[in-house]
């Protein structure tokens, strides 16, 4: 249904292009360049910059303008004269100058249906007069243009298109690259041999994350080419993920003064988004490098240019220190070579078809003609017409001359295949193609594939697009300096990058690609900490203590049997430690036991060997070898403290902890309460008190120890011994001290526990010792114990605040090991040294002493309580 409401779309617009047309005035046409054939070609180049203060045109466009035309009468030319290319028809032309302006533009171009309109409105001059009933004179009938090549702007390109379309005339632009006009609903018509910004977008966007930046600005010209071309850039950008946008700033198509100054200080909110994606025009490209340089801010930008700066020099001229590092892209291009021998012949002889020559001829020589041919009198420099490009003047083929070229004979090749389809064996036009119908001939041009002029594909895909290769530039200084620099080729893009980042050079001749980051990237051990609503820009924040970078943004604790590396990035076991025999905290509580067993070995030695004499009688024979027992064993415990845990060790450690003690205690508990009991009895009556002899203290002594037994060996059944490693410990503030403990399952209030039925067996001893304090001399046995006693108490009441004082100490393990077993040491010292360390002394060194003397009564006047068998009541003197 679409189709037939398009033929009807002409007949709809011819009136108002009929108005258009004479108030615009048909004159213009005579501003053309026109080559005589069979088919007429359109061309619209800009051969005129914008005009300025309401003026249409301005200064001659000599590269853009002169020599991008003057390659399509090179192509025609050459098109013309090959005989197997469209035999028997000759391609005529109808040239046009836009003046780089949109709205100009549409007025010239309507000039190419001007055949349509008059032939459609011919029937509607059947009645028209003159003053006078004369009919009207009739101009010779315009040529029927049946394509169009241009024009060179996107905006120009886009309001040119809108028209060809209502006439179905085919349109291929050699340079328009804006991606709007790929959509096919809306430019049917258009197509073009240089491919879309879409694809110079994509590539920019891979040449971004290429140098490693993520975070940059865009830049463009307002118009379809510049905004366009941002907003693919910014969409791509989206898509592919890892590039922020920091700012996107348009450039007004009239700017005020001030206005690029403003531009860069806005730039500047951002100075870390270092890298600027430019979609501009030329002079907003220059205008905007003047502005940086007056900023002070030559070499901070990293500019990355579409191919509106490609590698011109128009652009940098007396800028190149700003533009130093800039990186461009310009489609895929080669000079051609036979261009260069036409252009460099034409002079004003031999080539007056181009009306806009002369012109060209003053600006590039830099002389004057006056219009009539003849020599202008007020002109420094007058032209003679000998003048030669590229021997009096520089000479440098345009960047577009090959897409120009190309579309000529895309335009050439569709007609050739359209010709051999509806003309076959036919020479010349055959009524099939009078008139040209456009839509067989888009058909034709969407299907052409053929080598171009500088020997690569031509081709357009269903949206009239070609496909994307382009060529990378960077502008580096030569020998240190940038006026002297130049344009150098580093890398290519059809459809994937190659980019040789060695070749890249920045201010300074520096090699390391230059930041163009939001937030540096994070260290080792760190994570990423997002700002919100700015997926590239974070802040890092350190994994400190027991975390580690679990990933890129995450901090997790490592378990509790690990610490982290050093850098954080890991986890690895924590070392295990424990109290080993080469410890310093060991020697001490080694030492002493050692000592200790070695005097108790000897004391028991000694009694055992004086077993009859007087002074091991007097001591009790039996209890001091249980009391010399549970000495011994207080001694032995350091060795099991010191050695490794384990079940065995574990299990021992809890049977024999509190067993030395309890039994020690146990004893002197029970001779205590015996003296005591004896002599209280003796103040009350002459009947010895019960349980007094031997027999009955030892069964005293077990009974009370047995206690000590059955606890623990109901603790040892409820919860069997063994080995843990203790990670918190030891777990420090800094990971790198942290350590696991090998110990035993027993808490610090189990082992207190252990020890506490002991403690109560001391404390209650030295209640009765203080109670037998009063026993005459004679039974000296009490005042030794008493201070044994007292002794042991001072020596466990500094025990408690140093043990449970050090808890939280990182040497926790050594130190609390090493005051329990110095404790249980000392205590068995004391106990030794005041009990036995005086009768071992005298039995061995002073043996007269060893000797029965007579008995003393208590009191002279009070009744004496006889000692117990086996139990002497004095020592001997």
């Amino acid at each position: 249904m679409a189709r037939p409401r398009r033929a009807r779309e002409p007949l709809l617009l011819a009136p108002l292009a009929l108005a258009w047309l004479a108030q615009a005035g048909l004159a213009r046409a005579a501003g053309s360049v026109r080559l005589a054939g069979g088919l007429t070609l359109g061309g619209l180049f800009p051969v005129h910059a914008r005009g300025a203060a309401g003026r249409a045109c301005g200064p001659l466009k000599k590269e853009q303008g002169v020599h991008r035309l003057e390659a399509m009468l090179y192509a025609l030319d050459r098109v013309n004269a090959d005989p197997a290319l469209l035999p028997g028809v000759r391609l005529g032309a109808r040239l046009l100058d836009t003046c780089s302006r949109d709205t100009y533009a549409l007025e010239q171009a309507l000039s190419f249906v001007q055949a349509l309109i008059r032939g459609r409105g011919d029937g509607d001059e059947a009645g028209v007069r003159c003053p006078g009933g004369a009919p009207p004179l009739r101009a010779a009938p315009p040529e029927r243009v049946v394509a169009v090549v241009g024009a060179s702007a996107s905006s120009v390109s886009i309001m040119v298109a809108n028209v060809l379309r209502l006439f179905a005339i085919p349109q291929i632009s050699y340079a328009s690259t804006a991606p709007e006009l790929s959509d096919s609903t809306r430019y049917d018509f258009f197509s073009r041999v240089v491919p879309p910004d879409s694809y110079q977008a994509q590539a920019m966007v891979d040449i971004v994350r290429a140098l490693g930046w993520n975070y940059v600005s865009t830049l463009a010209s307002e118009g379809n080419y510049g905004e366009s071309g941002v907003e693919a850039f910014v969409q791509i950008s989206r898509e592919a993920g890892g590039v922020c946008i920091a700012q996107s700033i348009k450039i007004p198509r009239e700017p005020k003064p001030g206005e690029f100054n403003k531009v860069i200080r806005r730039l500047m909110e951002t100075p870390n988004a270092r890298g600027i994606i430019i979609f501009a025009n030329e002079d907003d490209i220059r205008r905007v490098l003047e502005a940086a340089r007056q900023a002070n801010l030559t070499g901070h930008f990293l500019w990355v240019g579409s191919d509106s700066w490609g590698a011109k020099t128009s652009p940098i001229l007396s800028l190149e220190d700003v533009a130093v590092g800039a990186i461009t892209i310009l489609p895929k291009r080669a000079s051609i070579d036979g261009f260069d021998q036409y252009f460099m012949t034409r002079s004003l002889e031999n080539n007056r078809r181009n009306i806009w020559f002369a012109e060209f001829w003053e600006e590039n020589f830099n002389c004057k003609l006056t219009s009539s041919g003849t020599q202008s009198d007020d002109s420094t420099r007058k032209c003679t017409g000998e003048e030669r490009i590229g021997r009096d003047s520089t000479y440098e083929q345009e960047g577009k001359v090959q897409f120009v070229i190309d579309a000529v004979y895309a335009i050439a090749h569709a007609l050739h295949g359209m010709h051999q389809a509806l003309c076959p064996g036919h020479a010349g036009l055959c009524p099939a193609m009078e008139p040209t119908d456009g839509r067989t001939l888009l058909r034709y041009i969407r299907a052409v594939r053929f080598n171009g002029s500088a020997g690569t594909p031509v081709m357009f895909n269903e949206n009239g697009d070609a496909p994307g290769r382009y060529d990378i530039f960077q502008f580096q200084a030569a020998n240190g300096s940038a006026s002297s620099g130049g344009y150098q080729a580093v890398g290519q893009w059809a459809e994937a990058l190659r980019l040789d980042v060695e070749a890249l050079q920045w201010s300074g001749d520096s090699q390391e690609v230059p930041s163009s980051q939001c937030s540096l990237p994070c260290g080792p051990g760190e994570r990423k900490k997002m700002v919100k609503g700015v997926p590239c820009c974070w802040h890092c924040e350190a994994c400190d203590g027991y975390r580690f970078q679990a990933d890129e943004f995450t901090c997790e604790a490592c378990p509790g049997d690990m610490r982290p590396t050093p850098n954080h990035t890991g986890c690895r076991p924590t070392p295990v430690v424990r109290l080993t025999w080469s410890s310093p905290w060991a020697a001490p509580p080694l030492l002493l036991a050692v000592l200790g067993i070695m005097a108790t070995t000897t004391v028991v030695a000694t009694f055992v060997r004086h077993n009859d004499t007087p002074i091991v009688r007097a001591s009790g024979r039996e209890l001091s070898y249980v009391l010399l027992t549970g000495i011994f064993l207080i001694y032995a415990i350091t060795f099991l403290m010191v050695a490794e845990p384990g079940d065995a060790v574990c299990a021992a450690r809890r049977l024999f902890l509190g067993l030395g003690t309890t039994l020690s205690y146990s004893a002197l508990l029970t001779k205590t309460n015996r003296i005591y009991r004896i002599f209280e009895q003796g103040k009350r009556s002459v009947t010895p008190p019960p349980f007094i002899s031997p027999t009955s203290q030892l069964v005293i002594t077990f009974s009370l120890t047995s206690l000590q037994v059955v606890g623990v060996i109901a603790w040892l059944g409820a919860k069997p011994p063994h080995s843990v490693i203790d990670y918190e410990e030891q777990r420090t503030v800094d990971p790198e001290q942290a350590r696991g403990v090998l110990k035993c399952d027993m808490s610090d209030l189990s082992l207190i526990g252990c020890l506490g039925y002991s403690l109560l067996l001391m404390v209650t001893c030295t209640v009765y010792a203080i109670k037998a304090r009063g026993v005459p001399e004679t039974f000296n046995e009490a005042k030794p114990i008493g201070f044994t006693m007292y002794t042991t108490c001072i020596i466990w009441l500094a025990f408690v605040p140093i043990f449970f004082g050090t808890a939280q100490s990182a040497e926790k393990i050594y130190i609390q090991t090493t005051t329990l077993t110095v404790s249980l040491s000392l205590s068995a010292s004391v106990s030794l040294g005041m009990l036995y360390v005086p009768k071992t002394y005298v039995i061995l060194f002073h043996p007269e002493q060893n000797v029965q003397k007579r008995k003393r009564s208590l009191k002279t006047t009070s009744t004496v309580v006889a000692p117990a068998k086996g139990e002497g009541a004095e020592d001997p003197k």
